[in-house]
């Protein structure tokens, strides 16, 4: 596995690889990998030719109330795991690599990037747009992963690759959860032992919500008073938003009877969490 820390030289690499016809998988991660990441990249593998993983922890997308120092970093152990996994090249690049000082250029998709998570943190997809459109352009996949979920994240990223002609396939994987449901994520760590215990309940609602589409109730109004009623009980939870909305457009629907993306943001301290699942339109 080779490691590569200058924009230059992944784009030259990647330019060897595409000049060889050699496909292309691309795994954008900020560290901290679990299974989840880990997922992702064995459907990379299964797929492409070769597998590329980057590992940025990116400034961009933090709001001025998150940390940004306080993110989970371990390379070493990143470095193992994705050795393990089959990874071929990880790119590591510094901050002053990415964004060099005079650095003025940004990518946003308008009209999905400030609702949602995006009302709760601005700014933030304003980041990620712009490190994926700037990864894509160094490593130069033509296929990407990304989780389902970051739902919000990846209909972002969909738009933007549409949008701005990219050439590269954006393939969502299912959501990896630990054994109660809690989806994996790297902030997990954070939560105490009483909020881990309590944060499962994120998943309860969400399956009870699936059940609620199946069994023919339909109005978003009585589906998110169920998860806020379900969630409302873990003492330590704060909600910051339960939504019914259309999987495309990302704006509200009244009823799933057309199917429906069911997203969730809860916080636990400092630690936010956040979910979803999408419901099937009902013949």
């Amino acid at each position: 596995m080779r490691i590569i820390k200058s924009v230059a030289e992944m784009q030259a690499y990647s330019d060897s690889l595409r000049s060889k016809n050699i496909k292309i998988g691309f795994v954008p991660t900020m560290g901290a990998l679990h299974d989840g990441h880990l997922s992702l990249v064995k459907k990379s593998t299964e797929t492409a030719d070769q597998t590329i993983l980057s590992i940025f922890v990116n400034p961009v997308q933090f709001t001025p109330s998150e940390d940004f120092n306080e993110y989970p970093r371990d390379f070493r152990t990143d470095e193992e795991s994705a050795r393990d996994n089959g990874v071929d090249v990880i790119f590591y690049p510094s901050v002053e690599e990415i964004y060099p000082d005079g650095y003025g250029t940004f990518s946003v998709v308008e009209g999905l990037s400030d609702i949602l998570e995006g009302a709760s943190r601005p700014s933030h997809f304003k980041g990620v747009t712009t490190i994926v459109n700037k990864l894509f352009n160094i490593v130069n996949p033509q296929i990407a992963f990304f989780g389902q979920k970051d739902a919000q994240q990846a209909v972002i990223i969909k738009k933007m690759v549409t949008d701005l002609n990219l050439n590269v396939g954006i393939i969502v994987c299912p959501t990896i959860r630990e054994s109660d449901g809690l989806a994996l994520s790297s902030r997990n760590t954070f939560l105490t032992r009483e909020e881990r215990e309590q944060a499962p309940l994120i998943y309860k609602a969400l399956t009870r919500a699936e059940s609620l589409h199946t069994d023919g109730k339909l109005e978003s109004s009585g589906i998110i008073s169920l998860i806020e009623e379900i969630i409302s009980s873990a003492t330590l939870a704060k909600i910051d938003y339960v939504a019914v909305v259309d999987e495309v457009t990302l704006q509200p629907v009244e009823s799933t009877t057309s199917g429906a993306l069911v997203a969730i943001a809860v916080s636990f301290s400092a630690t936010r969490l956040i979910d979803n699942t999408v419901l099937p339109p009902m013949d």
